[in-house]
């Protein structure tokens, strides 16, 4: 699977007044009528916990350039939102900068394998309409139209400057 390119979110949740997330790439919308997603987090997982007694969570999903946050949660650290640039928004931590982002109520967790795939109602989201960032073959980067998109805006400004 390490071929098949992923988004890169971080989800979060919010725990007794205290910010929790990490990394995840097992991101997808699911339904549309009613608005709905999953992530999949392994059983072990810490947030999962907080998510199950919680029943929110936020996705953050990560734009291109936002390899550094993904690195940052995906470690162990514990002091990863004192590293990052946050807020709290609709009650749960919300990264700065991001592509967009997801308010979901947890509607139903479904084990699978050594991992949980939890299916959220999306109580609220907004998009930047930035580039994504997705992860592939052990690499970072963006979908190609999308890179491209800035650098043509560029390229149509410099030569409108020149005339």
């Amino acid at each position: 699977m390490a071929g098949v390119c992923a988004p890169v979110t971080v989800v979060t949740a919010m725990d007794d007044g205290t910010p929790h997330g990490t990394t995840v790439s097992s991101f997808s919308s699911l339904s549309l009528r009613p608005p709905m997603v999953t992530v999949a987090l392994d059983r072990d997982s810490r947030l999962l916990v907080r998510i199950l007694r919680t029943r929110r969570f936020g996705v953050n999903i990560l734009g291109a350039g936002g390899e550094e946050t993904a690195r940052l949660f995906a470690g162990r650290r514990q002091d990863r939102f004192r590293r990052a640039a946050w807020r709290v928004e609709h009650g749960l931590p919300r990264l700065g900068g991001v592509a967009g982002w997801a308010v979901c109520e947890l509607h139903r967790a479904v084990p699978g394998g050594d991992h949980v795939l939890l299916m959220g109602l999306v109580a609220h989201a907004d998009s930047t309409g930035a580039a994504s960032l997705v992860y592939g073959n052990r690499e970072f980067g963006t979908h190609s139209g999308y890179a491209r998109m800035p650098r043509v805006l560029t390229d149509h400004l410099l030569a409108f400057t020149r005339h």
